[in-house]
């Protein structure tokens, strides 16, 4: 089970994301959670800094699909804000029909697909049931739903234990 909850890079935010390396592994789309990682927890405000990374990555050929648990309309209202697609209703990550549904959306294939973010119970565990590169981002906001405020610690302990196997290998 531990396997499905280790992501292939872990990294502060997205725009420490080496998107030069993504190409280079051959990834064409990037599924990408809404909350705490494109945009702080409930927030539709879009700044600056995420327009100007989304259309460089863009730019160098990547194409997007917001997966995420919130409200529909909300994600409806920042996808057309942010200008990139979503997985329409209720995404229930990490269920494996939302990933499909992104990588349809995007026309791209398994070994083609990265997913971005800031939960290894959803982002990760789904990405990784699926053998898509998973990429976990530290939260933007400390602000965040009750359970995933709960979910939090117990994310903690194991990613700490993940991330101590991983400075041991090197």
């Amino acid at each position: 089970m531990i396997k499905f909850l280790v992501p292939d890079i872990y990294l502060n935010s997205v725009y420490d994301l080496d998107l030069e390396l993504l190409k280079k592994k051959n990834i064409k789309g990037i599924l990408i959670d809404l909350d705490n990682t494109l945009l702080p927890w409930n927030s539709s405000r879009i700044d600056e800094k995420m327009t100007e990374w989304l259309l460089n990555a863009k730019k160098m050929g990547f194409k997007f699909c917001i997966i995420s648990n919130n409200r529909a309309s909300r994600i409806k209202e920042c996808a057309e804000k942010l200008g990139i697609p979503a997985v329409e209703g209720i995404a229930f990550k990490p269920a494996k029909r939302v990933y499909i549904k992104g990588m349809k959306i995007l026309g791209t294939e398994k070994e083609q697909t990265a997913v971005i973010g800031d939960q290894l119970f959803t982002d990760i565990l789904g990405a990784k049931r699926l053998g898509l590169f998973a990429i976990l981002v530290r939260p933007l906001v400390e602000k965040e739903f009750f359970f995933t405020r709960f979910m939090r610690r117990i994310e903690a302990k194991i990613l700490k234990r993940v991330l101590k196997k991983e400075s041991d290998k090197n």
